[in-house]
């Protein structure tokens, strides 16, 4: 039995949005070992399609994370997601995975506002997911990314180690 179910709450969807490097996918990891919580990450479910179905990748990593995080949010289990979420059309769709399932969501956007240590992040750093290309800093800094139209929690990531970053954001989390 999921937290959620043991204590009558509703399963939440913490979707995490950001580009590459700012430290999305570490704290999303840290966050759902904290929480015991079920994690999908959109590059290995990327990737998996283009090693083993040899899918030219466009949409289908969404819309395959979709079912999963729904499959585990009816089962009352908390859903961590992480994903790029740049445009506003994945974000709206997270959303209604949640309000479809009956559970509750959090927007979580995760920045590194200093310019140059975001950028030396993504230029060193290395994948841990095999055949994964990760992108290079001026793909970051071009990538196209929608204004926000709905709420959410910013986590700056500047500076800060990723225990620090973590308590910042179970501290927000529980405020909100």
């Amino acid at each position: 039995m999921s937290d959620a179910n043991a204590l009558n709450k509703p399963p939440m969807l913490y979707i995490f949005s950001g580009l590459p490097g700012t430290g999305k996918t570490t704290l999303a990891r840290a966050l759902s070992q904290r929480l015991g919580a079920f994690y999908l990450r959109i590059d290995t479910i990327e990737q998996a399609l283009r090693d083993l179905c040899a899918v030219n990748v466009q949409g289908e990593g969404y819309r395959l994370a979709y079912r999963l995080a729904a499959d585990n949010l009816n089962l009352g289990f908390s859903v961590v997601a992480d994903s790029c979420n740049p445009v506003d059309l994945t974000r709206r769709e997270w959303q209604n995975v949640a309000r479809a399932a009956d559970a509750e969501f959090l927007d979580i956007e995760v920045v590194c506002n200093d310019t140059q240590e975001h950028r030396r992040r993504v230029e060193c750093r290395t994948s841990d997911i095999e055949g994964l290309a990760l992108p290079t800093w001026d793909a970051v800094a071009s990538r196209e990314c929608h204004p926000w139209s709905s709420p959410r929690l910013v986590v700056d990531t500047e500076g800060c180690s990723i225990d620090d970053a973590l308590t910042r954001l179970l501290e927000r989390i529980a405020e909100a």
